[in-house]
């Protein structure tokens, strides 16, 4: 009888472990494109889809996607990011790596002797099958029409080809080529500054793509440690924001500079952090005295962006946006091959923060730090708080104990407290508390890479 019951128990688990596994993997396309196109929620928080279907930004770059893969290639790395749960990737037309002069691996350039207003053809149809290729699998194209030098050269290739002229004519191409794909939005920009100079260009070509293309969305991708909102906040063509935290800033601090700035700017529009700290970069790009990013930074980027009100997040790998492979010359110390760093711990991450979210309410979420009553002042293990009606989600960076005011949350007097472990998805209930007392709460554990997600409905 002991036998049987031993039995039965290991059969319950090996159900439970079953499905757990299979929610690790995105089931079917990743976005449900009959919803509608995306716009703005009616709160200017975040984006939805037509019919009112919220939409979260979960994006990767692969700003080498036309430039550097094939068609085999573009597929594996799709499928993916499909089964991983990501949302939207963000590739570049005009390449970073000199795109202009060096060949995708079909042997065509983008343009023909270099001329904004001569596009080769060939090249955009490629551009047309990877997209095609992204809707089949339910992910956006977060497309950039062009990477920041051929705008302002500083420290990449160039050659600068645009002036305001020929962005807007730019512009209009593209905006009447793609405005009847599905899976778009737009990401003017390129890792620039925004202003002095440069502003004309880019807010010609923003305007442009937007009269020619009604049915897309389209932000900004600034340098590092900058945001669109800097700039463009009132321009008429950006529907939101984008910062870029960049790839040398370890705390909230960042954070607290860049996204709750944009978060409180008016009218209101909806932000989110476009390019944190890479998954294998180079600390500052000083691998030997800093060390490299890891899953615990990636997650503590992401939920510190994600609970501070941002409509959605961007994560990165040093090795993928580049392509990186053993033939080709490492930028900037990666040291990882594109195709076995698609499977680096921090990317198996996301989903979780994915499921999270979607199971709540939207309309009435907003960060919520006073609801932290005990000290919560060090950027590097800031606690942030997300709140709706009836919930609350709470992201302990490196299992911190905090002190507690529930009473916003809900009516009830009993309030559930569930933990979630960011690194796995797993969530425990632990019991029930009183919400019209104070309470300290202390996580499972502590330090770096004890990370938590505290859950209280």
């Amino acid at each position: 009888m002991i036998r049987n019951f031993l039995l039965i128990q290991l059969f319950f688990l090996g159900c439970i472990f079953s499905i757990y596994a299979q929610e690790d993997v995105w089931q079917g396309p990743s976005v449900n494109f009959s919803h509608g196109k995306l716009q703005i929620s009616e709160n200017g928080r975040y984006l939805v889809h037509k019919d009112g279907t919220p939409f979260l930004y979960i994006g990767d770059t692969a700003w080498e996607l036309f430039h550097r893969l094939n068609e085999q290639e573009v597929e594996k790395y799709l499928e993916n990011r499909r089964a991983k749960g990501f949302t939207v990737i963000q590739a570049v037309i005009l390449a970073e790596l000199n795109g202009l002069n060096t060949p995708n691996v079909y042997g065509e350039t983008p343009l023909i002797d270099n001329n904004v207003l001569q596009p080769n053809e060939k090249y955009y149809k490629w551009v047309d099958k990877v997209i095609r290729m992204a809707e089949a699998k339910g992910l956006y194209i977060g497309l950039l029409p062009t990477w920041g030098d051929k705008v302002d050269k500083q420290w990449g290739v160039g050659p600068e080809i645009f002036n305001p002229m020929y962005a807007g004519l730019y512009g209009t191409w593209l905006g009447r080529r793609y405005k009847n794909f599905k899976n778009i939005i737009w990401i003017n920009g390129g890792d620039r500054w925004g202003g002095d100079n440069n502003y004309p260009i880019w807010e010609a070509l923003g305007k442009a793509l937007k009269k020619a293309d009604k049915n897309h969305l389209i932000t900004f991708h600034p340098q590092g440690e900058c945001s669109s909102g800097q700039w463009f906040h009132n321009s008429t063509w950006l529907d939101f924001n984008m910062a870029q935290t960049g790839h040398c800033q370890r705390n909230y601090e960042i954070y607290n500079r860049l996204l709750l700035k944009d978060y409180n700017r008016t009218p209101v529009k909806p932000c989110m952090d476009g390019e944190p700290r890479y998954e294998n970069h180079p600390v500052c790009w000083k691998p030997d005295s800093l060390g490299w990013f890891d899953d615990t930074d990636v997650r503590q980027a992401l939920y510190w962006d994600l609970f501070s009100g941002s409509c959605g997040h961007t994560y990165g790998c040093h090795d993928i946006w580049q392509m990186k492979t053993p033939e080709r010359e490492a930028i900037g110390f990666a040291r990882g091959n594109w195709q076995t760093s698609l499977d680096l711990p921090g990317a198996f991450d996301l989903i979780h923060a994915r499921r999270l979210l979607e199971r709540y309410d939207w309309a009435s979420r907003k960060p919520a730090p006073d609801m932290i009553i005990s000290d919560n002042s060090s950027f590097e293990h800031k606690i942030v708080a997300l709140q709706g009606n009836g919930f609350a989600l709470v992201y302990f960076p490196n299992g911190e104990k905090a002190t507690f005011n529930l009473q916003s949350i809900s009516k009830n007097n009993e309030l559930t407290l569930s933990w979630m472990n960011p690194r796995t998805g797993e969530i425990k209930k632990t019991g029930s508390i009183d919400r019209s007392q104070t309470q300290e709460i202390i996580p499972p554990s502590s330090g770096r890479g004890n990370d938590w997600v505290l859950i209280i409905e």
